[in-house]
């Protein structure tokens, strides 16, 4: 936290794709910690999010950054050289800065398009975004209490 800070501000970033699902990532982070210490970005997709991350640890405003996307096999590309390449490159973001970054990321191999997995998957994203709340929480008291 900056000098000038007083109530530490939290980045959430999401990626559009699967956004119905996404979304309910920050649901799960606003129920932990208040929304009004929470700014939420938009990216375009999962490996947009590195960059975007980087650019906000980068104006010192935020004591920690959460990232979500859900990054499914479509059949045409592999998924899971993107998630490797997205959460690779959220911890170089982390270490790079000094900033915690989260990833609230999924990677499952299929993505049913019915009401009950879309469910499913919503209901765990609200779950994943509880935790990283609580790991941001964590996190931001353990660095501080380094400085004490």
């Amino acid at each position: 936290m900056t000098p000038q800070q007083t109530v530490p501000r939290y980045a959430f970033i999401k990626a559009g794709w699967h956004a119905d699902i996404v979304n309910r990532a920050y649901d799960g982070f606003t129920q932990i910690i208040p929304p009004e210490r929470v700014d939420v970005f938009d990216v375009p997709g999962a490996f947009e999010m590195p960059l975007m991350a980087r650019d906000l640890a980068t104006t010192g405003r935020y004591v920690a950054i959460a990232a979500a996307a859900l990054v499914v096999d479509g059949g045409i590309y592999r998924h899971d050289f993107v998630a490797q390449a997205v959460v690779d490159g959220l911890m170089r973001v982390g270490l790079d800065t000094g900033v915690p970054i989260l990833s609230v990321s999924l990677t499952p191999h299929q993505l049913q398009d019915t009401d009950h997995h879309i469910a499913i998957y919503a209901e765990h994203f609200v779950q994943k975004g509880r935790e990283a709340a609580q790991a941001a929480l964590m996190i931001s008291k353990t660095r501080e209490s380094l400085t004490a």
